[in-house]
């Protein structure tokens, strides 16, 4: 089990600790206290797998697996993506009533979960292969397979109290049972899983010795999951550096404390930049910034964001339009030699198990995730397991993780410093108009019969609004504060106009029209074959937006009536 899981008293002994050290640095902390429901396995009756005459008692676990027993055929389904999905119905495996072994990657574990789900699998089973996974075999594999973010048994709205708040759950609930197993019990699954081998230029075999990585579709399996909810309170810890100008206006750079395991790269390294990043931008001579700097330490990370989660919800009215950009420093440092960041509006796009993506897709705030990470590689292979420790970071940063870190550190520190001091913000809202141009030729090519003149229409406006912010940055005394505060605001209305006012944050908590997921999204009415809702959906997708390109206007005056 993790040795800093959440809510425990090694969580909360760190928590305190690093609310002394933002007090020692005169930034007057303060502790946000929620109290959430996490999933952990029953200490009494463990998770079981059962193939044959052989027993499994794997000790890894996904948190808010439906706790059931289930049996069903094995079916080996690769990565557990649609396109691989549809492999096996093209080899006429049935995937319905059926158990489905996945190896690890690609996407979440919960997309993983959700795939098979909608096609009618009974549970699942994910292993980390050695073709992703050069680690030993019988290592045990950790994480979530909530679809969503924050405690799924409050969703929407903040966990201060559960006895204030009518009992619900989350739709991004899996209603099948989720188990991670050994790379080594997931061998000798594949030897005895019969069924026809997959085409060579199908991708599905991977890199475990003596394994064909057959389909299966023949054998029963059993799946036993008795996981059980417990409540734990969680504290998130908080330091400001208050502006000067406008101190009203934050910047929030953050880091998960919690992990699976050891979680050096994933929790200590983020936490140890945030605490210094804190001592650094004590400017002397009682200097401030223009912005308040926030520094924000959050708990249950692992579980889906739900620390930072839980905050946004129960901040919204007061965050949603004066936070102008979320950093995160989680897992900055996998590696060295190469460097990639997601961001809004986009230089990669920021998957959903991103810490920073509730931020942009659930409140509208400009977030940015970035890390230094070995050539050719994706993830940092040690998350979610006990492997995640100081000596494995070494090897992995090639024994320069000290300077590595360091690097990290100062570019999360320039970037807030840019954020906090500039009278202009950095903000480029023009990036957002290529990505709508995109949508909408994916529209004229397949809405035969729907008129799409709205949504040209309401692209156009958005294309002139941003524009006319160009123009009038460029006519602007930019040493005029006041002058800049007006044009931050307008550059600030764009993220948190794309959030869809049409959908309850309940069912559809990522609002976001372009980022988010949902029925709402352009993404997804492209792909609507309903033609009702297509014109429903369109038409509200329309006029989201029409109101990001009011917004971004400014004044009643000047917004664009031709749509």
């Amino acid at each position: 089990m993790p040795s800093c899981s959440a809510g425990s008293e090694e969580d909360r002994s760190l928590a305190n600790r690093i609310f002394d050290q933002f007090k020692k640095a005169e930034m007057e902390p303060w502790t946000d206290i929620h109290y959430v429901q996490l999933q952990t396995p029953d200490s009494k009756r463990p998770n079981r797998v059962l193939f044959g005459v052989d027993v499994y008692e794997p000790k890894g676990y996904l948190a808010y697996s439906a706790p059931r027993k289930v049996e069903g055929k094995l079916v080996y389904g690769n990565y557990g993506r649609q396109e691989d999905l549809d492999v096996l119905q093209k080899k006429n495996i049935e995937l319905k009533g059926n158990v489905l072994l996945l190896r690890a990657g690609k996407i979440s574990f919960a997309e993983q979960v959700d795939n098979a789900a909608t096609k009618g699998a009974s549970a699942v089973l994910i292993y980390p292969d050695a073709q992703d996974y050069t680690y030993v075999a019988d290592t045990a594999l950790y994480g979530h397979v909530h679809l969503g973010s924050g405690d799924p048994y409050t969703p929407g709205f903040p966990s201060f109290n559960h006895t204030q708040f009518p009992p619900t759950q989350s739709s991004g609930l899996p209603k099948i049972p989720a188990q991670t197993i050994t790379a080594n019990m997931a061998s000798a699954l594949l030897q005895k899983i019969g069924g026809p081998e997959p085409d060579a230029s199908s991708g599905f075999k991977g890199g475990l010795p003596s394994v064909a990585y057959s389909l299966g579709g023949s054998e029963n399996i059993t799946v036993e999951v008795n996981n059980v909810l417990v409540n734990r309170e969680i504290h998130n810890v908080f330091g400001v550096i208050k502006g000067f100008t406008d101190p009203d206006r934050y910047v929030v750079l953050g880091a998960q404390r919690d992990a699976w395991g050891k979680g050096f790269a994933k929790a200590t390294v983020g936490t140890s930049i945030l605490i210094e990043l804190s001592w650094v931008f004590l400017f002397p001579d009682g200097f401030r910034p223009r912005r308040s700097l926030v520094f924000a330490s959050w708990s249950a990370g692992e579980y889906g964001s739900v620390g930072a989660t839980e905050w946004l919800e129960g901040y919204m009215s007061s965050i949603d339009k004066r936070v102008f950009t979320y950093i995160s420093l989680d897992g900055v440092v996998m590696g060295r030699g190469s460097f990639m960041a997601s961001a809004s509006p986009l230089l990669r796009p920021m998957s959903m198990d991103d810490p920073a993506y509730p931020f942009l897709a659930f409140s509208g705030i400009p977030s940015i995730s970035f890390h230094f990470i070995s050539p050719n590689t994706e993830a940092y292979s040690y998350y979610g397991t006990n492997l995640d420790d100081v000596d494995r970071l070494n090897y992995a940063t090639g024994h320069l993780t000290s300077e590595t870190v360091a690097a990290a550190a100062q570019f999360a520190g320039q970037m807030a410093l840019r954020l906090v001091h500039d009278h202009l913000l950095s903000l480029d809202v023009g990036r957002y108009s290529s990505v709508i141009t995109k949508n909408n030729h994916v529209f004229i090519n397949i809405l035969k019969g729907v008129n799409s003149n709205w949504l040209n229409r309401a692209r156009g406006s958005f294309q002139r609004a941003v524009m006319s912010i160009k123009t009038d940055i460029q006519n602007t005394d930019l040493s005029d504060k006041e002058a800049c505060r007006i044009l931050n605001d307008r550059i600030m209305s764009v993220e948190h106009s794309l959030l869809s006012p049409y959908v309850s944050p309940i069912e559809t908590p990522f609002r976001h029209l372009l980022l988010g997921r949902g029925s709402h999204t352009l993404a997804s009415i492209a792909e609507t074959t309903d033609m009702e809702q297509l014109h429903i959906q369109l038409a509200l997708a329309t006029w989201n937006l029409q109101g990001c390109a009011n917004a971004m206007e400014g004044n009643l005056w000047d917004i664009d009536e031709e749509i």
